[in-house]
């Protein structure tokens, strides 16, 4: 049996340091912003033939300066383009250029995204992210209300939310430092990710949670808390860890093999989905054991 709970240390060390590392980042750089949160232009446009490689569109559209430009393939020979402009003349001269290139292209719809409900869009994003996490938090102290001692259940709760933040702050933090170096943007989907993750995580945590309560209720005076959650988590960390491996290699065959359009949201997942499942084994029961020694000092 492997004694998981003596490396909390190590464990709470490594979080630590890779959170405050999120943070900063997220300070000094911040996210950049797609379409989706900041407006701009919905535009798509069909050809009579094949669909151009995406690299020849870039270079075709390169001159307008276009920011944030995603460029995505639909069915019936169309794309998708989306940019940061709201401006009728940059939309004339872009299907303009597309026009001069691909003689038969024609436009087939042109969406603009405001500003002003891209704000509201964030707003609500954020609001749902909170939400959710407070949810958890009430369902697992709800769920857990039979097992008072030695830890109350609303600590349950709470080990559960603080691995839950730090999965999502350390997957917000990567994503800003892809922003900052690769101009990697987020969107809609990027929060889609988050909650994802969020339900991926919890899933993993309530888990091992439910195996210690088991124990809880079976064990003999003799056994101590700390090592009842460290039997519990040996017995779940096969499982926890196959359950994550078959994820990671779905979402890294989507990643690889999916297509520009979901790369990152794929990407994301993945980040999250492995910090998930560490913080599942390393730190969301080792809170408890934490918050146990500290109320019997």
């Amino acid at each position: 049996m492997y004694n998981i709970i003596s490396k909390t240390k190590y464990a709470y060390i490594f979080s630590i340091t890779l959170t405050m590392l999120s943070v900063v980042s997220l300070f000094v750089w911040g996210l950049k912003f797609g379409i989706d949160f900041t407006g701009g232009t919905l535009m798509e446009v069909s050809f009579e033939n094949n669909i151009p490689a995406n690299q020849e569109i870039e270079e075709t559209l390169k001159d307008l300066n276009l920011k944030s430009l995603t460029i995505q393939p639909t069915q019936n020979n169309s794309i998708l383009l989306r940019y940061a402009s709201e401006d009728d003349a940059v939309n004339q001269n872009v299907f303009k250029k597309l026009s001069e290139k691909y003689p038969a292209s024609k436009e087939l719809r042109v969406d603009y995204a405001n500003a002003s409900i891209s704000n509201e869009l964030k707003s609500k994003s954020l609001w749902s992210i909170f939400w959710a996490v407070a949810g958890i938090m009430a369902y697992i102290a709800w769920a857990f209300r039979k097992v008072s001692r030695p830890v109350t259940s609303w600590k349950y709760g709470l080990g559960a939310v603080i691995a839950l933040v730090h999965d999502i702050l350390i997957t917000v933090g990567a994503f800003s430092i892809l922003g900052h170096y690769f101009e990697v943007e987020v969107g809609i989907p990027f929060v889609a990710a988050l909650l994802t993750i969020l339900g991926f995580s919890v899933h993993d945590t309530i888990v091992v949670y439910d195996r210690t309560r088991e124990n809880l209720l079976r064990s003999s005076n003799k056994e101590t808390f700390p090592d009842i959650v460290n039997r519990s988590l040996n017995e779940t960390l096969v499982r926890s860890i196959n359950t994550s491996l078959t994820v990671i290699i779905t979402l890294l065959a989507i990643y690889i093999f999916g297509g520009e359009s979901i790369k990152y949201f794929s990407l994301a997942l993945l980040i999250g989905v492995g910090f998930g499942t560490y913080s599942s084994i390393f730190i969301a029961s080792a809170l408890l054991v934490t918050s146990y020694k500290l109320q019997i000092k």
